[in-house]
């Protein structure tokens, strides 16, 4: 593995930090997340309930898990297959458990974020906000083991997840093919809802692979406002950006139905309900990967998406390259984050690994922030010491159906 060697003046990711410093302080993040209204949940804590949550903080090591009960919920993710050194098959499974009962001051949260964009009281909006909202305020299960039925033969144990009420496993599954999708279920007691079944594509480790940001790459989020996040997060219709959804299915086309996608978002865990199916509705299958700290405010939410979002793009794709280094990856993403430095950053690390780089320029002063985000100066430095061909930073979709063809024949 190669690292740039640079000193922390004037690196990519010096850069990418100051301009998240800057689309916060003009932006106004600090003023809105101080003043959302708190809120946390309200239940009684048994003797139990405490040792569960003080054992776990040794995750996977809790030596007594805690089992799902009737009146839980429980989320399984979507994940992809891939073939380990030693030829076997294995996949990453990441499961999440809440109590089913929310928050009290659930109805103090929606008129609060109502008032934030704009509604009135009583609109009817307010029962989407609801809706959105409710995973933000199921309390979360720490330290629950999660016992699953993989393609309906193979039993998998997941966790016990940590103090976040997230688990996360690499474990070894059946042999498939390239392409193959596997349907596996949760197995728990009779009453527990949630999302209990989960999709595992298989990923040979040859071919190419697609990893998107989501967030004002592929669906309309104006993440350099505070309020702008709310209203798409809670009260707006899912959009996605114009051309995108064309632009990926050309993309799905070349690189073959089979090839594997992963879309790589800042938002917490919180959200995946939500962006999965926005996904389902306009894009291709893919793994979803996003932050694992399950948040309990709406004002984690505001700071997930604006703050460290270079380091924790560029930590996950690593993890990507672990799982599948001989693939020809295309990566996308747009000038609102800090997708070009982090991409950039990926590129150093692994020479020859990634393909092409495409960052749609975002014109929206709402999603950009600061002018500065969409300046050349800003693309070469984030892209400085990678060849020119590359990278290319677009603002119509329809544009890059040439170079993705260009590039994918050329890697045939």
């Amino acid at each position: 593995m190669s690292h740039p060697r640079r000193t922390p003046a004037g690196t990519p990711r010096a850069q990418s930090i100051g301009f998240e410093k800057r689309t916060r302080s003009e932006c106004g993040f600090d003023d809105v997340e101080s003043s959302l209204a708190p809120f946390g949940v309200s239940a009684s804590q048994t003797h139990q309930r405490n040792l569960t949550k003080i054992l776990s903080y040794l995750g996977s090591r809790n030596p007594f898990p805690a089992q799902i009960g009737k009146d839980d919920i429980v989320w399984l993710l979507d994940n992809v297959a891939f073939r380990a050194q030693n030829g076997n098959w294995h996949a990453e499974f990441v499961a999440a458990a809440f109590d089913h009962q929310a928050s009290p001051k659930l109805v103090d949260l929606v008129g609060d974020i109502a008032s934030r964009v704009g509604l009135s009281k009583g609109d009817k909006e307010e029962a989407t906000i609801e809706k959105r909202i409710a995973p933000f305020v199921m309390e979360v299960l720490p330290g629950r083991q999660v016992n699953l039925k993989f393609d309906n033969a193979t039993d998998i144990r997941l966790g016990p997840g940590g103090r976040n009420g997230i688990s996360s496993d690499v474990r070894k599954v059946t042999d498939g093919q390239e392409g193959a999708v596997t349907v596996s279920k949760a197995v728990v007691p009779q009453g527990v809802t949630g999302m209990l079944e989960m999709k595992t594509v298989y990923a040979e480790p040859e071919g190419w692979a697609v990893i998107s940001d989501v967030d004002d790459t592929i669906k309309v989020t104006q993440t350099s406002s505070p309020v702008g996040i709310l209203r798409s997060t809670f009260v707006s219709q899912p959009t996605p950006i114009q051309g995108m959804p064309e632009l990926y299915a050309y993309i799905q086309t070349m690189v073959t139905s089979s090839a594997p996608w992963f879309y790589l978002s800042a938002s917490p865990y919180n959200l995946y309900p939500f962006l999965r199916k926005f996904r389902d509705d306009y894009f291709p299958h893919g793994q979803l990967i996003l932050r694992d700290s399950n948040l309990m405010t709406i004002s984690g939410l505001l700071s997930n998406l604006t703050l460290g979002t270079e380091k924790y793009k560029v930590d996950r794709i690593e993890k990507i390259h672990r799982w599948l280094p001989r693939r020809k990856m295309i990566l996308i993403g747009d000038s609102t984050q800090s997708d070009p430095e982090a991409y950039g950053d990926a590129c150093r690390m692994f020479p020859g690994w990634i393909k092409l780089i495409l960052i749609r320029k975002v014109e929206d002063i709402a999603a950009v922030g600061i002018h500065e985000k969409n300046e050349p100066q800003r693309f070469e430095k984030a892209f400085e010491d990678l060849p020119r061909e590359l990278w290319h930073v677009f603002e119509d979709p329809a544009e890059c159906q040439e170079l993705i063809h260009k590039t994918v024949t050329a890697g045939l």
